[in-house]
């Protein structure tokens, strides 16, 4: 690989890392309720993978790309979603694609892949670029600059563009209600807590869950009164013709199973809302704002994404080709700051894993954030060097070294969707701004669900001058 672009090589911090035995049952009930990045140690990204066993049964943490290639793809079909991630996001999203198994996430994963093929997401480009250069032109930039707080405007966008494409402007005016709703679920209700760890029954009352039950409710009677007004509207119109907005929202009401079965029923299409924007409008935020962060730290891959940005015609068929080290700088951003940092499995029957045989029970751990920085799998895993996402080097990185959208038959079905608004947003704002650190002090990324900043992500981004 060439010697990186940049004067000086940029590694963000992290969070420090533990060293010594294995967590006991407080500390690691305590780092799993606060930050459960918190709880790995050095050996995790020096060995390829670690074996134990806990109070709560068989752990393995598996991060090498054959391992993780067997637990996503080839023996898919014994890894399973485990009742922890059931308990903690299954209030809102449990008939969604995300926590559905079996048969019903096979029926689901058939009505809703039409949606999201290619030629399908080519015809939303120019709606997302209409959004994102409306949002840019608000923030009223001038040479003098103005403080933006990125998580926040970051939301906003990412929301902005789902409303237009998805529900084709029918939230609009909610962007603020929807942040904020989403903000307090993270916080509290989207955390680990001890009883669901335990096991505790379901009637048990969890902290979390009860400070953000308006926020839990906020999402369902909204989303729930939007399906159900679109579908009466289909129903008027199959009488009067009146023709239904074609958007997702449509797509979703009127897509049938090929295999002749029925379509998604109202509840399951208010649960795949939900998860679309939990697992879309929120991890496609945060990836923005991190690549914003890492640029304003960067300015030599900065002036390289503003001169892309010049040139950038979202109605030239081949608009992504243009914008390499675009897509460079956000694959990298995601290598560092994967928006979902972990994913865990629960084995139906024994196994055998890089060696390790594990017994039916057992949790299989696969987690980006020590994949994608593992020093077996890296040079210099923690430093910023978007250069390794060129298209002359990408088919060197592994496809199961990197799954920031995971892998296998559950691999997100809106990976497509998610980095073509995250390039067209990053390019609409690179083309106007400039983007500058306000402070030498790191945000400090912590695990809530989706991978966040602790304090809020705050930079100058002042009106550029061009010639």
């Amino acid at each position: 690989m060439d010697a990186t672009t940049a004067d000086t090589i940029y590694r963000p911090a992290i969070p420090p890392r533990r060293a010594g035995k294995p967590l006991s049952l407080l500390p690691f009930l305590w780092i799993s309720w606060r930050d459960p990045i918190q709880m790995w140690s050095e050996r995790h990204f020096t060995e390829p993978q670690l074996h134990g066993s806990s109070a709560f049964g068989e752990i393995l943490v598996v991060s090498h790309p054959e391992g993780v290639r067997h637990v996503l793809t080839e023996n898919a079909a014994n890894y399973v979603k485990g009742d922890l991630q059931r308990r903690v996001l299954g209030p809102m999203l449990a008939e969604g694609l995300l926590l559905t198994e079996g048969e019903v996430w096979r029926r689901a994963r058939r009505i809703l892949a039409p949606l999201f093929t290619p030629s399908k997401m080519a015809t939303l480009n120019a709606r997302m670029a209409e959004v994102c250069h409306a949002r840019v032109a608000a923030w009223s930039l001038s040479a003098r600059g103005r403080v933006l707080d990125i998580d926040s405007e970051m939301s906003g966008l990412t929301f902005d563009i789902l409303s237009a494409t998805m529900f084709s402007d029918e939230l609009g005016g909610e962007a603020r209600g929807f942040e904020r709703a989403l903000n307090q679920f993270l916080a509290n209700g989207a955390r680990i807590d001890p009883l669901d760890v335990l096991g505790a029954p379901d009637w048990a009352p969890r902290l979390g869950r009860l400070a953000s039950f308006r926020s839990a409710r906020f999402f369902e009677q909204r989303v729930t009164k939007l399906v159900e007004a679109r579908r009466a509207r289909i129903e008027r119109g199959v009488e009067t013709g009146d023709t239904p907005p074609d958007d997702l929202l449509s797509a979703l009401l009127l897509a049938r199973d090929e295999n002749g079965g029925p379509g998604l029923t109202d509840e399951e299409v208010a649960a795949n809302i939900l998860t679309f924007i939990l697992a879309g409008h929120e991890t496609t935020a945060r990836a923005l704002g991190w690549t914003l962060h890492l640029l304003s730290r960067q300015p030599e891959y900065l002036a390289r994404l503003q001169a892309e940005a010049d040139t950038f015609d979202v109605s030239d068929p081949k608009w992504a080709e243009a914008l390499p080290w675009t897509r460079a700088v956000l694959e990298e951003t995601m290598r560092l700051f994967p928006p979902a940092p972990t994913m865990a499995r629960k084995a139906l029957a024994d196994d055998e894993i890089g060696g390790q045989t594990i017994k039916a029970g057992a949790t299989v751990i696969i987690s980006p954030w020590i994949l994608q920085r593992h020093q077996l799998l890296w040079e210099d895993p923690d430093a910023f060097k978007p250069e390794r996402f060129l298209p002359e080097h990408r088919k060197a990185i592994d496809r199961y070294a990197y799954i920031p959208f995971s892998a296998g038959p559950r691999v997100c079905i809106g990976a497509a969707f998610a980095l073509q608004e995250a390039m067209i947003a990053l390019a609409a704002i690179l083309r106007v701004a400039d983007v500058e650190a306000l402070t030498t002090v790191e945000p400090r990324p912590v695990h809530q669900i989706t991978l966040r900043s602790r304090d809020p992500m705050r930079l100058r981004l002042r009106a550029r001058r061009k010639g």
